[in-house]
């Protein structure tokens, strides 16, 4: 199974960029943006600041790795390394991708919320395994991303 990143990204406002994800099917849930690495991907950073761009349109600085979580998944062993950053930019006209051009996927609804335990143990987020990590950790982000100052396309 191919590993994947996840951005836990805060905006300039200490707020955590998440999505509210609304699929055909299915219970509302939230997620942190970010996915699999692609074959053309050089590092698991160039991914980061790939999945970004295409899930939100956006750039970052501070790239800063977290944790590494591995959790069974559909009979496999799923990877998800966990990056934290600092939003620089974010222009929603950039998104692109199959998450965008194909309905059935559902909707990708950008949220800002506040570094509270409460609002990651409030909502359904998956993964899990990274929702507990997010439960733990959010009122330490800041500290443990540190400041940036421009785009950091690692």
């Amino acid at each position: 199974m191919r590993p994947s990143v996840r951005g836990v990204l805060l905006d300039h406002d200490e707020r955590l960029v998440i999505f509210r994800r609304t699929v055909p099917g299915r219970d509302v849930y939230w997620s942190i943006p970010g996915g699999h690495v692609e074959p053309g991907d050089d590092t698991l950073e160039h991914t980061l600041h790939r999945e970004l761009l295409e899930e939100l349109g956006a750039t970052v600085s501070a790239v800063t790795p977290l944790v590494t979580l591995s959790y069974p998944w559909q009979g496999e062993l799923k990877t998800q390394h966990v990056y934290g950053c600092r939003l620089v930019a974010m222009d929603p006209g950039l998104r692109h991708g199959p998450e965008f051009e194909d309905p059935s996927r559902g909707l990708y609804e950008v949220e800002r919320v506040r570094l509270n335990r409460s609002e990651i143990t409030s909502r359904h987020l998956v993964p899990e395994p990274v929702a507990d990590y997010l439960s733990t950790t959010i009122t330490d982000l800041p500290r443990l991303i540190g400041q940036g100052s421009g785009p950091d396309q690692g």
